[in-house]
């Protein structure tokens, strides 16, 4: 499928329960799918894995007029955090934390992040004598050994690499040795070592040590450019989250908002504040991690703002932020978890005009919007920056 947009019903015969078994039974493109932990619906045609998460949206919310947006189904990731296999790097095996599976090669993944992971994999073995790799790879279930994880990133003009080392193996130093050796010669921009607990499954941490480049990373939406941390949270689909962003920029614009304020609540590196600043005669993004709030405010003044602030404050307590009086809107784009009690009582207490609620979990989405009973859905659009898996964004306007 081209890159477009599905306005209504998806015409394609999902209760043909023999083709879906034949499907589900099926040769997917990725000859580890059933094994490998990441993907989950290879085995279904791109329109039926739309059409499906459209039914879900549809079903938590109870609205049916959802539009539908999509990009490409397949080299579209630019994050990967792959374990160290005695095989290579790879991912978890489905249902078996403990056993790492190493792949050849990720379809879902850029191009970019492929040859990188290939890289990684040549310069540090394999050893000759055995076929396998040379390095000491952490054992998932006796934590031992000394490479836990590669965190590649990707994004449209840059890329990263962190190797992520487990400090309490006696060949640490070692490993630390032949990282700078591998800085060298990586065509990465950006070359980082992390340093993580042997039993903590984190992939990333404050623990780091740059050994090439910078720990950030550069990407542009709409015409803004943004840094953040190679050891924080960016949106993996990086023209996917473009297009998200243009729609919400085109929802804000058909407000008359020149003289309000817009409140954007777990903003992050302040994206969608900046992005939408112009709309509005100022801007407030609250994030709780302070290292994001570090980075919008970078990117605040990298864009040459001057109606933009970012306040490090947990959204629970958003009683303690000061707003100027008049019209208010609001862009809310939560964790998985939703939105605190606290935030949704002081948010009624606000009653801003309109609310965007951007979602990555639809059944919170479903409990979460009933609890704004003044409010009305105006319009539901789906955004599909996850294909060949359940995951989806959702971004509900709700109207006063």
């Amino acid at each position: 499928m081209c890159q477009g947009e599905v306005g209504g019903i998806l015409y394609y015969d999902i209760m043909n329960q023999e083709k879906l078994e034949q499907m589900r039974t099926g040769k997917a493109k990725c000859p580890f799918f059933g094994r490998c932990g990441g993907c989950a619906t290879q085995y279904l045609p791109y329109e039926i894995q739309l059409e499906n998460k459209k039914k879900r949206l549809v079903s938590e919310i109870g609205y049916a007029d959802v539009r539908v947006f999509y990009g490409a189904e397949w080299d579209y990731r630019n994050r990967m955090d792959m374990t160290f296999t005695p095989d290579g790097l790879g991912f978890r095996e489905k249902g078996k934390w403990w056993k790492p599976l190493a792949i050849d090669y990720c379809y879902i993944s850029t191009p970019r992040l492929n040859e990188l992971k290939k890289e990684v994999e040549e310069f540090f073995g394999p050893d000759l004598p055995t076929g396998r790799q040379a390095y000491d790879a952490f054992h998932l279930k006796s934590h031992d050994g000394t490479y836990k994880y590669t965190v590649i990133r990707t994004p449209q003009n840059d890329s990263s690499v962190s190797i992520v080392l487990n400090n309490n193996s006696l060949r640490y130093d070692q490993a630390v040795k032949k990282v700078n050796e591998y800085a060298k010669v990586s065509t990465a921009n950006n070359v980082l070592i992390t340093n993580i607990k042997a039993k903590s499954s984190q992939s990333i941490g404050e623990d780091y040590e740059v050994v090439k480049g910078t720990d950030t990373l550069e990407e542009k939406i709409k015409g803004k450019t943004f840094r953040y941390s190679a050891q924080g949270f960016f949106q993996n689909n990086s023209v996917m989250a473009e297009k998200m962003h243009e729609y919400v920029h085109d929802l804000l614009k058909k407000y008359d908002t020149s003289g309000a304020h817009l409140l954007d609540l777990y903003g992050g590196v302040g994206a969608f504040g900046i992005v939408n600043a112009d709309l509005f005669k100022g801007v407030t993004s609250v994030e709780s991690f302070e290292g994001c709030t570090l980075a919008a405010k970078e990117n605040i003044k990298l864009n040459g703002l001057k109606n933009v602030d970012a306040i490090c404050m947990d959204a629970k307590r958003l009683k303690q932020v000061k707003l100027p009086s008049g019209d208010l809107y609001v862009i809310t784009d939560p964790p998985r978890s939703g939105m605190d009690e606290e935030t949704v009582i002081q948010l009624k207490k606000l009653r801003p005009a309109v609310m965007i609620y951007i979602s990555c979990n639809v059944e919170q989405l479903g409990r979460d919007l009933p609890k704004f009973k003044d409010y009305k859905i105006k319009s539901v659009a789906l955004f599909d920056l996850f294909p060949q898996t359940n995951h989806m964004e959702s971004v509900v306007e709700l109207v006063r």
